[in-house]
């Protein structure tokens, strides 16, 4: 996936800024895609340049113009494309797995300092997920959104980030509890969440 996927995406429900593609990115697309605010602006160029968005000056009394853009044919049909073709697997690339690899020559206490927080993090972002979800499913339960509610595609994706997050956490608390047990047979102490 190139970021222009993940841009276009972002436009499809309707005409937003560049600020509020970044802060729609931030909410939502970051659960699968990272990007800084200056890549999303010169995506969008990108993307007007190819004729994929097509842009619209708003004057503004008081405050700087501002760019609208929204998704065109184009755009729509380099999306269908992309859907059309085999998604690639995604890798895991994290600092904390190259910690945990080196764990047998490495000080277990700093380790699960590592894990600790990770493991904080994981639960914290999960909560996020949780809440968005909560909020996009207004009064209904999830098994009826997911049957009749609308932007069924945002939904699922936030799930995912929540899933993986609530993966990341489970998988922190199970290597600290190695560790743990590990230390306590050496005759060590371990610390505790």
């Amino acid at each position: 996936m190139a970021l222009r996927h993940a841009v276009l995406a972002a436009l499809l429900d309707e005409e937003l800024s560049g600020y509020q593609v970044t802060k729609a990115f931030a909410a939502g697309v970051a659960n699968f895609w990272h990007a800084l605010p200056q890549q999303v602006y010169a995506e969008l160029a990108k993307l007007e340049k190819e004729g994929m968005v097509a842009g619209r000056e708003v004057v503004q009394e008081g405050r700087p113009n501002k760019r609208l853009f929204r998704v065109t044919g184009e755009g729509l049909a380099e999306l269908e494309s992309f859907a059309a073709t085999a998604a690639k697997p995604a890798f895991l690339r994290e600092d904390l797995l190259v910690q945990v690899q080196a764990a047998d020559h490495l000080d277990a206490g700093v380790l699960i300092e590592r894990l600790t927080e990770r493991y904080a993090f994981a639960e914290a972002k999960a909560a996020l997920f949780e809440e968005q979800l909560r909020r996009m499913r207004g009064g209904l339960g999830e098994a009826e959104f997911l049957l009749r509610g609308a932007r069924v595609g945002p939904y699922l994706t936030c799930r995912r980030g929540r899933d993986f997050e609530r993966a990341n956490r489970d998988w922190c608390r199970d290597v600290m509890e190695v560790l743990r047990a590990r230390q306590a047979a050496g005759g060590e102490a371990g610390g505790e969440i």
